[in-house]
């Protein structure tokens, strides 16, 4: 399983937004510092602001800014704010005979997928969006 493209990207946007939080960054900026594709940050930057997490402002100082403080915002409010599927998810296909295998299978996997699903987000809600800028400061010298 790969990492989440968009959350990464989303992470990283809000650290952006965070360090430069006394300016509003537009998407050419941001990602001009980040390097990830425009039009791909675009999509995701739209997500953020549905969920309310940024606002984006038109004008000439327009762009886009934190609605409130970084530690205020949990990386599971970001992952919930970007992403349509489940970090553990299975695709399963229905079988008529409730009593085969591989419905057994499958209904074993859906709850243990269900369970690490809330430890994850369980994890990611107590990660604000500080600690991040934290983290990355200290320990990773950007």
């Amino acid at each position: 399983m790969s990492a989440s493209k968009k959350l990464s990207i989303a992470v990283k946007a809000l650290y952006v937004l965070e360090k430069k939080k006394n300016e509003a960054q537009t998407s050419f900026q941001i990602a001009g510092i980040l390097g990830v594709n425009p039009s791909k940050l675009r999509r995701v930057l739209s997500m953020l602001v549905k969920s309310n997490l940024i606002e984006s402002t038109q004008g000439n100082n327009g762009g886009f800014v934190l609605t409130k403080p970084a530690e205020q915002i949990n990386l599971q409010e970001v992952y919930c704010s970007v992403e349509e599927k489940k970090a553990f998810y299975l695709d399963v296909h229905e079988h008529a005979d409730s009593s085969s295998p591989s419905r057994r299978f499958n209904n074993y996997f859906l709850d243990l997928y269900a369970d690490v699903q809330v430890a994850i987000e369980d994890k990611m809600r107590l990660i604000t969006l500080k600690d991040v800028v934290d983290e990355i400061e200290i320990n990773y010298k950007i």
